[in-house]
């Protein structure tokens, strides 16, 4: 599927005259997106991903643009679904880069797309600033795709804060050994429980029960059924949106209700607490936000006048966030060259302003300020641990599905 935006209308035309001033000229920059619709990661996307693009799209056009040298560029943005499919998300790349021309692309969502589509970034000369992918293969990557940067985190950061917790937890006498460790069966999932497993172990935790599932498993009764069994005292789950809700859903069908309950990406997605209401409070997941700042409450508010819903309480900002980014480097560059603008990007001086606060990249193109944990608490998904955040807020105990 092909679509095309860009704000229009006389409201805009009033907003573009005000802002153009000195500008020589004003031009359109496009701006290609690829990102699942359809398939199992549309949920999630539908969430985290497609209303915070257009969202940047829209707040940047009713700005009067973008200032790339002296010109004013407004944005129309060409969008594909990639169907959750790696390959359609290759083959949307090379369309967007060789028959729509884009300027510029929005990196893919998810971790598994973003592996699989930046080698052909890297081949059509585009940078990609992912706000959705988490891997400890950052520095790796980083070195084989040097137009690759990382706003979201790594793997073994989360599952360090994660573990990090349950140790805390422990001391303080609200937490037994016992471990229950799940993942869905894609890149993130495997990574993840692997990377948890150790440092788990390390810790002195014992793994009473471990399983995998094929992405878009309908039925996670027997994983539930599982870490029941085995009497944990904690449960995690590397999960995606899907699996997320289903297996919240079976643990409270069954009651099982141990003293740690963690499940990952979706945790935070407002439709979380909308479907299962007071009975999650006290579950943890992955990310989290600094939700008393008044730049996400902005950002929130905005969020939902323009795509009738709530972003959610990680990614959604750190998706606009990846795009700001874009934006300034683009600003800064003063061209829309792909080669001056990924240079931009690769001067590690530069710092910038974001919703989630500062963002700079190391050396591994690797932005080392983010969040890793969050928790449920009246109502808000509260980040609970972070590298480098402000507004963490201290864990509380979960008391079971009330």
């Amino acid at each position: 599927m092909i679509r095309r935006t860009i704000l229009t209308g006389a409201a805009a035309a009033a907003l573009f005259a005000g802002s153009l001033g000195a500008a020589s000229a004003q031009d359109t920059l496009l701006l290609g997106a690829a990102a699942p619709q359809t398939g199992p990661l549309a949920g999630g996307a539908t969430v985290t991903h497609w209303p915070a693009v257009r969202l940047w799209v829209q707040q940047t056009n009713a700005a009067g643009g973008l200032q790339v040298g002296d010109q004013q560029m407004t944005i129309e943005l060409v969008e594909y679904d990639d169907q959750t499919n790696p390959q359609q998300a290759i083959q949307a790349a090379q369309r967007m880069a060789t028959q729509d021309e884009v300027d510029f692309m929005v990196a893919p969502y998810s971790t598994g797309l973003n592996l699989a589509a930046a080698p052909i970034f890297a081949q059509l000369g585009y940078p990609m600033i992912t706000g959705t992918a988490v891997t400890d293969q950052q520095p790796a990557l980083a070195a084989q795709f040097p137009n690759m940067f990382f706003v979201l985190g790594r793997t073994s950061v989360m599952a360090q804060d994660t573990a990090q917790l349950l140790v805390d937890m422990r001391e303080r006498g609200e937490l037994g050994d016992r471990v229950a460790l799940v993942n869905v069966a894609d890149a993130f999932g495997i990574e993840m429980a692997g990377i948890s497993k150790a440092i788990l172990e390390e810790n002195g935790f014992e793994i009473v029960y471990e399983t995998s599932y094929p992405l878009g498993t309908q039925d996670l009764a027997p994983v539930i059924d599982g870490a029941r069994a085995a009497e944990a005292d904690a449960f995690i789950a590397w999960s995606y949106p899907g699996d997320t809700f289903a297996l919240t859903d079976q643990a409270i069908v069954q009651n099982f209700a141990p003293q740690v309950f963690f499940t990952a990406v979706a945790t935070a997605f407002p439709a979380y607490q909308e479907r299962f209401g007071d009975q999650i409070e006290g579950v943890l997941g992955m990310g989290g936000v600094n939700a008393d700042d008044p730049a996400f409450q902005e950002f929130a508010q905005a969020h939902m006048e323009m795509a009738g819903q709530a972003p959610d309480y990680w990614a959604s900002a750190a998706t606009y966030a990846a795009l700001e980014i874009l934006g300034q480097a683009i600003e800064g560059a003063g061209t829309t060259d792909r080669a001056e603008v990924l240079a931009y990007l690769q001067d590690r001086s530069h710092e910038y302003e974001t919703i989630l606060g500062p963002v700079n990249f190391n050396e591994n193109n690797d932005n080392e300020r983010y969040w890793t944990v969050g928790q449920w608490q009246d109502g808000v998904f509260r980040g609970v641990a972070s590298q480098g955040r402000d507004g963490v807020a201290e864990v509380e105990a979960f008391d079971g599905w009330n």
